[in-house]
């Protein structure tokens, strides 16, 4: 899965690879699953980081946000990280949550035709890239446009999530090769 020209940086592990805790998560993910995929095997070598991720991810999980807009975030957000493996799972499960083409593509340029999304999406953007600058006005938006506390303090979940994987597969060197389908 590398761009051409661009090495992996940090190598996968196999589970008996692992030392302590990511051996036992490592080795858990692959015998219930088959594979940890590419990713969570290269965080094995922190077990502090996969055992971090693997519980943001679950936590995550059970987010009242509604998936498909769930989804608008994190192409959001990926799409200004840059991580293009990021970007590819999300447009896939973009599609698979239901989200059109039109949907994907305004979702990537930080938007929605939809106003409510829209602002949601827009607040998750700053909490990215500029989260000192959130203020009263900001939460008070939100909550003009009928999103809840819950809501509101979820978004700083999906974006953090979305920060570590993608921050770790630009790091590690995981990116999708030259001609994605992203």
């Amino acid at each position: 899965m590398r761009t051409e020209g661009t090495a992996r940086r940090l190598t996968a592990l196999e589970p008996e690879q692992a030392t302590g805790k990511a051996r036992e998560l490592l080795t858990d993910i692959v015998e219930r699953h088959g594979s940890a995929g590419e990713m969570v095997s290269t965080m094995a070598h922190s077990p502090a980081l996969i055992e971090g991720y693997l519980s943001l991810s679950r936590a995550m999980k059970r987010v009242k946000i509604p998936r498909a807009l769930s989804e608008k975030l994190s192409l959001a957000v990926q799409e200004w990280i840059g991580c293009g493996t990021c970007r590819e799972a999300h447009v896939a499960a973009a599609r698979a949550a239901g989200l059109t083409e039109s949907d994907i593509e305004l979702a990537r340029q930080g938007t929605s035709t939809d106003a409510r999304e829209a602002a949601l999406i827009a607040v998750a953007l700053r909490v990215l890239v500029e989260p000192s600058a959130l203020g009263d006005e900001d939460v008070a938006e939100l909550r003009a446009h009928g999103w809840s506390d819950r809501i509101i303090a979820e978004v700083v979940g999906v974006v953090t999530l979305n920060l570590l994987t993608g921050a770790f597969n630009l790091l590690a060197g995981i990116q999708p090769e030259e001609g994605g389908t992203a």
